[in-house]
């Protein structure tokens, strides 16, 4: 779990990768928040019109060894209430004007970073900074965006002399996860951690023994149940495209930590790489 995990949001971001009557919880909760620290396990089932069992069974969903400890985290989190609810994701509407547009699409993909950075677990990001570091090489896969995202990685851990490559179309994918081993990390990148060309390559992957890095929001995905690392980032579920904005900037943003989280980690070791392609990239803009 995150140390600074805020678990209203974990809520929003899981509940609709949730079983139907954990939703009923769920909704019971981001509608009740006010109450809900007030109420024993019991009254919770009761008024969220499900059982004791299915109380306790969303706790642990939600990572958490029993219900006072969920319940301390809820309150925790309340205190934050207040300046969250001022600062709600924003959908774009048809005919909102362009200072309107700019204004929202900023807060949305400053917001996208904040809520990252307060369910993704430090341990993890911890993890997966040892595992790129140590590996012989890095492979990056992502669709669409994802794939972009993917893109951007390579074009980071070049600088610091790192094989690495990003595959963001099926068979190139598919190829390169056979070609993997023990000695390799692959990072897969799906905000959805359902898209199925990725799952295929993440099997492929983890049969060949490859140690495996998911960039994903909050959910019970297949993609993050199977990976051995797991980086969370936190999306708004916004009708509009404003929404895969945001998506993409938190993964952006993952990516960059990791990057500068192994640069730092061998500081000593790439900086003549960063001299380097630094003085060649600079010559050509002069």
């Amino acid at each position: 779990m995150a140390i600074n995990d805020n678990i209203l949001i974990k809520i929003r971001d899981m509940k609709l990768s949730l079983t139907p009557v954990e939703r009923m919880v769920a909704d019971f909760i981001l509608d009740n928040l006010e109450e809900v620290p007030l109420l024993s396990v019991k009254e919770l089932a009761t008024q969220s019109k499900t059982s004791d069992a299915s109380v306790l069974r969303f706790c642990k969903t939600m990572g958490y060894s029993g219900y006072r400890s969920f319940i301390v985290s809820i309150s925790a989190s309340l205190g934050s209430m207040d300046e969250e609810q001022k600062n709600q994701y924003t959908d774009i509407q048809p005919g909102d004007s362009l200072s309107t547009i700019i204004t929202n699409i900023s807060h949305n993909n400053s917001k996208s970073i904040e809520d990252t950075l307060s369910v993704i677990d430090r341990e993890e990001i911890a993890r997966a900074v040892e595992a790129i570091g140590a590996c012989s090489r890095i492979a990056f896969f992502g669709v669409g965006a994802s794939g972009l995202v993917g893109q951007d990685a390579e074009q980071k851990f070049l600088r610091i002399n790192k094989i690495c490559r990003a595959y963001t179309d099926s068979h190139s994918q598919l190829t390169a996860a056979a070609l993997l081993g023990k000695e390799d990390v692959a990072v897969f990148i799906s905000n959805s951690g359902s898209t199925s060309d990725i799952l295929e390559a993440l099997d492929i992957s983890v049969k060949n023994g490859c140690k495996t890095i998911a960039i994903t929001k909050h959910s019970k995905s297949e993609l993050a149940q199977k990976s051995d690392i797991v980086l969370h980032i936190s999306t708004p579920e916004l009708t509009f495209r404003s929404g895969a904005m945001g998506s993409r900037i938190a993964m952006l943003t993952v990516v960059d930590i990791l990057f500068a989280g192994v640069a730092s980690a061998e500081y000593h070791h790439v900086k003549k790489y960063l001299a380097k392609t630094h003085n060649v990239l600079s010559g050509k803009h002069r």
